[in-house]
């Protein structure tokens, strides 16, 4: 499947609180991305580097800022970006020695060194998936809504009162940035945890902030078998109902980001 018309890359960031399954949405949602034919590169924007483990055989890339540390401006693209399932090309931004540096400042150096290195010229990729912590949406963190990373960013959440909380403080931010030609907010995936009321109150939510929910993603053993294999769904369990709930996922998300490259053209 091909974006028709589309002559750029689709940027895409994924935003949400630590610990809501965002990560594991971003793998699955690469993994769909590849098994349509697209070149998807996933750039993990979280300090604990994990992003990327599940459709990377279980390897975490060495990160942009170890290799720096390591090598200084000697580093190349074969020491931070990873092949994985599906032609995916993993890339972590990693963090700083724990208890020294800031979080935000290592995504801005990961950043820059990607396009010092030409990694998009050079690569290519049809679709590219920022997968960033939500907690905090300043400096570093707010790279991808401000600085012209992505072009749509979707937020992860379940109806628990803290992602929903985090959910609201990234629907503001991309709001403020979007007044300044930034990043538009594509929508809610919400991601299920099965609490009281959930549907009804993440349906809520995307109301007041002016977007939709995408789609649910429901509560399924399956996640957790295959990641306990260090894989995606998509890969491990191919044919089941969990890999086409991604599948389809990848499908919306694709056209919510056609129907507003079409609003821009």
């Amino acid at each position: 499947m091909r974006m028709e018309g589309k002559t750029g890359m689709i940027k895409i960031a994924l935003y949400g609180k630590g610990g809501i399954g965002k990560s594991t949405t971003a793998s699955n949602l690469s993994a769909a991305f590849a098994q349509k034919g697209w070149r998807v590169m996933q750039i993990g924007c979280d300090p604990k580097a994990d992003s990327t483990q599940n459709v990377a055989g279980g390897e975490r890339p060495r990160t942009v800022l170890d290799a720096l540390r390591e090598k200084g401006g000697a580093v190349t693209l074969d020491d931070i970006v990873k092949e994985g399932y599906g032609g995916i090309l993993c890339v972590e931004a990693g963090g700083p020695t724990p208890g020294i540096g800031c979080a935000g400042r290592g995504i801005i150096t990961a950043f820059e060194k990607l396009e010092e290195l030409k990694a998009y010229e050079i690569f290519k990729p049809d679709i590219v998936l920022y997968d960033v912590l939500g907690d905090v949406v300043c400096g570093g963190f707010a790279m991808p809504i401000r600085g012209g990373y992505a072009d749509q960013v979707f937020v992860v959440t379940s109806g628990e009162k803290m992602a929903l909380y985090a959910a609201a403080n990234i629907a503001l931010a991309i709001e403020n940035f979007k007044k300044r030609g930034y990043a538009s907010f594509g929508g809610v995936i919400l991601n299920a945890r099965n609490v009281e009321r959930e549907n009804e109150l993440v349906e809520e939510f995307a109301r007041d902030a002016g977007t939709q929910v995408v789609k649910a993603i429901p509560r399924s053993s399956f996640v957790q078998r295959a990641e306990e294999q260090k894989k995606t769904v998509v890969e491990a369990y191919p044919k089941s109902d969990m890999a086409r709930e991604y599948l389809d996922l990848a499908d919306r998300v694709l056209s919510i980001c056609a129907k507003e490259e079409r609003k821009d053209a």
